[in-house]
């Protein structure tokens, strides 16, 4: 299976749920529950700040389900840690929902970014086109012709060209999955889930917080 054949068989194998049991703090292991880059991925986070990235996809059922653990983990994450969403496109019917996010982003309204997940996942609406897109942000109340602008931008344009150059550069296989500080990568398939996956991120964030 090519690295981005993103289809039913990788999410009926499970590997990414939530459901497995949080796994005895232990240090992880290097080329099976993480990987260190063979190059550096760039970051947007400036000297003395550590940026941490989840790569996620609006209709993934992993990353919805991954969602409030992620919440929750942001809001004790130590200050000088940033958290860097980045939403995947493994295929170009993914780009729509991309499209989305970033859209939100430029607009200062992130604050429905879980209503996004919520609208997918509990009221079944696709989100997978430009129109149904704008019908959504329209119900949210945002001004149409506003968002359809952002949408459209040259900005959401090129973060999403950014988002791709990213994904490459942390040759991300799967979502939910996380990226430390361009250095190293973890997913649930490699930690066994995602509650390990968050375990081994704090790891490795303190490891570049020692200089390690």
């Amino acid at each position: 299976m090519q690295r981005r054949a993103f289809h039913a068989g990788l999410l009926a194998a499970g590997t990414l749920a939530l459901a497995g049991p949080l796994h005895a703090q232990r240090q992880p292991q290097e080329g099976q529950e993480f990987r260190r880059l063979a190059k550096p991925a760039p970051v947007d986070t400036p000297a003395g700040r550590i940026e941490l990235v989840e790569f996620f996809w609006y209709s993934c059922p992993h990353c919805n389900a991954f969602e409030p653990l992620l919440e929750a983990w942001s809001r004790r994450l130590s200050k000088d840690v940033v958290l860097r969403r980045v939403p995947v496109s493994f295929r170009p019917d993914f780009e729509p929902q991309q499209r989305l996010f970033f859209m939100l982003e430029s607009l200062g309204r992130l604050d429905l970014h879980s209503k996004v997940f919520r609208a997918i996942h509990q009221d079944r609406q696709p989100l997978g086109s430009e129109e149904v897109i704008l019908d959504w942000a329209q119900a949210q109340g945002l001004v149409r012709a506003k968002a359809q602008a952002a949408y459209q931008s040259f900005g959401v344009t090129t973060r999403v060209r950014r988002a791709q150059l990213l994904q490459d550069a942390y040759e991300v296989e799967g979502v939910p999955a996380l990226g430390v500080a361009g250095r190293f990568y973890t997913d649930g398939e490699m930690a066994g889930d995602m509650p390990r996956a968050v375990q081994v991120a704090d790891t490795l964030l303190m490891r570049v917080r020692e200089g390690r």
